[in-house]
């Protein structure tokens, strides 16, 4: 196990590839642990020749997780309910976490990859320390309104975020939630089990995701911001993801100046094997592009 001392908190990470090829930093989404990319995904960027780093976000996995700031599931149906979100802290902050992590590897400039609430927060990596961003890509995420037209997605609500800790139950609930987020053809339920124990091994902290839902509902509408983005831009989403649209991917791209569109049929909001090989070459293609 690796760790870094970044300001307040200390993030564990992981390294692969080729150290010294150009880096690929991997931010993942909401309560998501650094084991749930794709070992498929990694494997490719490393064949590509990239540094590849992964790492635990604030409150989650082994990272620091910071009990001791309000994480009750009431302040997220308070912020639904649309009074003020009590965010303990911001996804600015977990940007500035990202870039302590850069300083810690010596790492000047890297290819920031994020999926969901991670692109969010590549985002502000993007427009908030743009000499530390080589390039972006998003993958299903959004600049402001995840669902465009509908309600608050259902796997959004308290129950569907705030992991049970329960070694059982939380099998059960993260199989559940990752089915929800799946297309049917894509769901390998014995895989998802395997990884739900390693996640479970790895440390459950239900008030660190709360935490980390409530940066997300406090950050806002980001398409402004957006478009002082100037790095080069890939923005991936699925045409069937049942939680963030594939409407909110296409206006994500268009706010931001120059950004390439990857549309991918049949995939919801994860990365099935089919979608992994056309992702890994699109982006392995991004970043060798010439700026």
């Amino acid at each position: 196990m690796a760790v870094a001392a970044v300001g307040a908190v200390t993030l564990d990470y992981a390294e692969s590839g080729v150290r010294g090829g150009p880096t690929v930093l991997l931010i993942m989404g909401l309560g998501g642990q650094r084991i749930m990319w794709s070992q498929a995904l990694l494997d490719a960027l490393a064949g590509a020749g990239c540094h590849v780093v992964t790492f635990d976000n604030r409150d989650v996995g082994r990272s620091t997780i910071l009990d001791a700031a309000p994480g009750e599931p009431r302040l997220i149906e308070e912020a639904f309910a649309g009074k003020p979100v009590a965010a303990p802290y911001l996804l600015s902050d977990m940007a500035d976490d990202a870039v302590g992590l850069l300083d810690h590897l010596g790492v000047a400039r890297a290819h920031v990859v994020g999926a969901s609430m991670g692109g969010m927060i590549a985002q502000h990596l993007a427009f908030e320390h743009p000499a530390r961003v080589a390039s972006l890509t998003a993958i299903s995420s959004a600049a402001g309104e995840w669902a465009p037209g509908r309600p608050v997605p259902d796997e959004l609500t308290v129950s569907g975020v705030a992991p049970p800790t329960d070694r059982e139950a939380f099998v059960d609930w993260f199989v559940e939630g990752t089915r929800m987020l799946s297309a049917p053809h894509s769901f390998d339920v014995a895989a998802v089990r395997h990884l739900a124990h390693l996640a479970h091994a790895r440390g459950v902290h239900p008030g660190g995701v709360v935490r980390q839902l409530l940066a997300l509902l406090a950050d806002g509408d980001r398409t402004e911001r957006l478009r002082r983005v100037d790095v080069p831009t890939l923005v991936i989403h699925g045409t069937d993801d049942p939680l963030i649209d594939v409407r909110a991917g296409r206006a994500l791209a268009a706010a931001i100046t120059g950004a390439e569109l990857l549309v991918i049929d049949g995939m919801a909001h994860d990365m099935p094997p089919h979608a992994v090989r056309r992702i890994a070459r699109a982006v392995a293609s991004h970043i060798s592009a010439p700026a």
